[in-house]
Parts: structure tokens; sequence; C-alpha cells
């Protein structure tokens, strides 16, 4: 018998870059990655994809991208700015995958030139994904808008759409060309988004550092009141535990192991069963609330322990209960989350708080158990 055999790794390498008024012309952040990555005798172009809803909220954005390009002689702005309505409904039509792949075509942008997305992490993973199938891969950076997306899903690898009312049924894993994080654009959102994001925070946290749970829970007031300064630092630290998890963990999840998806099993079928009118960060703050509880129901967790999660969660507004939870329809999130890795079910809970520890099956009962304590202790976001 002849056998041929093929082994090769590929690198990739991209930073995360934090500046305060981005398209600035006096801020030379951008200007100095497109310096880094120029070729001489190519011009690459640049075709930007923008939520509607940061466009609404910062009104000249539109006008500072195009004079902040207006005068570079290594890329060219394509004119055709485009902007498609955000949130998860983008995620969820068809339609809008067409729209940009068509886009990208009639620009003209190949694999040299760069899409470039501005908004919230629905918006940053569908315009990943176009570009990830168009030509088999266009360089896409990313512009994240919200507290979620800057601290959690805007600076990781994955991309992806909805499908048959399934979360991120299709997609790809390929990792950004870059990340710019602007702080500006946290400050007109709302009090939901910007509550929402500090949730996936918490998750990263009670898996991984101890002690930056615990700069939350005594600066959980300045967060709440919307602190720009230790909601910086928050997406900082966040975002830096999320990267070391990329570099020396399973990046492109070949095996069953999702630890970053902490509290998160019931929180895609929580957000589906609402029709993805519980926001992702709202939905995975309960989704912790009811793994933490399911782990001081095993003995792992303490009830001291248990109760300062729940109280953090509570102290930055966080509803720890939705009507939704109740009959058997989340319980259903437990195989689409092993369907969507293949494999054996594996689920993150808690030992301590820091530490966590994975299982392989959750008893449906003791579930249900704990949403009832849930249902009797709810409390209704400030």
């Amino acid at each position: 018998m002849n056998t041929l055999h093929q082994s090769f790794s590929v690198r990739f390498t991209y930073d995360v870059y934090f500046s305060d008024r981005l398209f600035e012309t006096s801020n030379p952040t951008f200007l100095n990655f497109l310096k880094k990555n120029h070729s001489e005798g190519f011009r690459k172009k640049l075709l930007f994809i923008l939520d509607e809803g940061v466009t609404i909220g910062h009104p000249d954005l539109l006008d500072e991208i195009k004079a902040y390009f207006a005068n570079l002689s290594i890329v060219d702005l394509v004119p055709d700015l485009i902007v498609i309505p955000g949130g998860e409904g983008a995620k969820n039509d068809p339609a809008l995958v067409e729209q940009l792949v068509d886009a990208i075509d009639r620009h003209g942008i190949d694999r040299h030139s760069y899409v470039v997305a501005v908004g919230g992490g629905s918006v940053l993973d569908l315009v990943g994904y176009v570009a990830a199938i168009s030509h088999r891969g266009i360089r896409h950076i990313r512009i994240p808008t919200t507290v979620l997306s800057q601290n959690d899903s805007g600076i990781g690898v994955k991309n992806g759409v909805n499908y048959h009312g399934k979360k991120n049924f299709l997609g790809s894993f390929a990792p950004p060309t870059a990340v710019f994080n602007d702080p500006q654009f946290l400050t007109t959102l709302d009090d939901r988004d910007w509550r929402a994001g500090i949730s996936e925070a918490i998750k990263v946290a009670l898996i991984k550092d101890q002690a930056f749970f615990e700069w939350m829970e005594a600066n959980a007031e300045k967060l709440a009141t919307r602190d720009l300064d230790a909601m910086q630092y928050l997406i900082h630290r966040c975002a830096e535990l999320h990267l070391n998890h990329i570099a020396s963990g399973d990046p492109f999840e070949m095996g069953s192991s999702r630890p970053l998806d902490f509290g998160h099993w019931s929180a895609h079928k929580l957000e589906q069963l609402t029709d993805f009118e519980v926001r992702h960060g709202e939905a995975v703050a309960i989704g912790i609330a009811l793994d933490s509880l399911y782990s001081q129901r095993l003995g792992w967790l303490s009830e001291a322990d248990t109760n300062r999660i729940l109280n953090l969660e509570r102290a930055l507004g966080f509803s720890l209960f939705h009507p939704a939870l109740e009959g058997d329809g989340v319980l259903k999130g437990l195989n689409e989350f092993r369907e969507h890795l293949g494999g054996q079910l594996t689920i993150m809970l808690l030992t301590a708080l820091g530490k966590g520890q994975e299982v392989h099956e959750m008893d449906l009962s003791r579930i249900r158990e704990v949403i009832g304590i849930l249902k009797e202790n709810e409390i209704q976001p400030a």
C-alpha cells in the first residue's frame, strides 16, 4: 500500500491597538499600521462596512473616515462606505451576505486589500465571514464599537452568521489582520449595551483570574455608572486574557473543549428562544448565574463564592432570570452545544473563583432546580 502524508503549520499574528479618536487626522495609529504592511509598487484598497447604529451615534464618522484617507498615497479608500443594519438581525439575514460579497466583487477587493468592519459584534461576525468566503479569504480589519466586541468577540478568530435559527451555524475561523479599539465609540452606547459586554469579562475572570474578578467587585459601582476609565481597564484586561487563551489553547476548536464558553450553552439557546430580544451579554450573565449555581449544587463551589458571583452581576444591573428559561426549551441547548463542536458534550463549571473544571454531562433535574432558584430570587435590572 502506498501512502502520501503531508503536515504543515500556518502562523497567524495580529495586533490589537488601543487608540483614542482613531480617525482624527492627527492620530497616526491606523496610518502606521498601513505603512508597516505596505508593499512598494502596490496600492491596497480599503472597503469600509459600517454598523448603522454607529453612524447614527457618530454622525460625523463617515466624513472623518474620508478625510483621514483623503491624501494617503499608499492606499485607496473605496468611496462607497457601506452602511448596514446592526444587531443580531444582521446575522439572520442571508441577503446581507449576498450584498456584501457583491460589493467585494464590484469594487475589486482582492487578497492584498482590506475589508474594514466598524460596528458591534454581529456586524464584525458577518463581515469577517463574508471576507473569509470571498476569494477564499480577504484580509479583514475589525474596529469594534461595543464593550462586548472590544473585550471579546472582536479580538478573537471566529466569524459567522446564524442559520435555521441556530447561532453561528455558518462560519469560519479567520483571524483579523488587526483590531482597533477606540473608547470614544463606547460613549454613545445605551445602558443595556454598556452593561451587556461586562458579562464576558466576568466569565473569563471566573475561569482564569480571581484577582480580575475581585477588581470588578471593587469597581462595580464605577462600571455601573459608566466610568470610562474603569471600563477601559476592564476591556484591556479581558482582551488580554482572551488573546492569551487563543495563543495557548485550541484556537480553531478542533477538539470538544471550549472553556471560554462558560455560561454559554444556555445563553445561546436563550437568545434563540427570545428571538434575540435578550442580547448576547445579557443571556451570558444568566448563563453564568445558572452554571455557578449548578456548580454550587454539585458541592464544587462554596455558597459564599456563588453569592459573590450573583451579587456582582446584580450590582451591575443584570437580571438573572427570564421566563424563557422555564419549560424544556432551554435544555435543548445542551445537545445543540454538543452538536456545534461535535464529539462529547463538554461544559465548563467552577470549582473556585478563577478556576474552572470541565464536565461531560449535566443532570437535567438539577438544572431545573437551579432555574427555579433563579426565578425565586429574580431581581430586575436597575
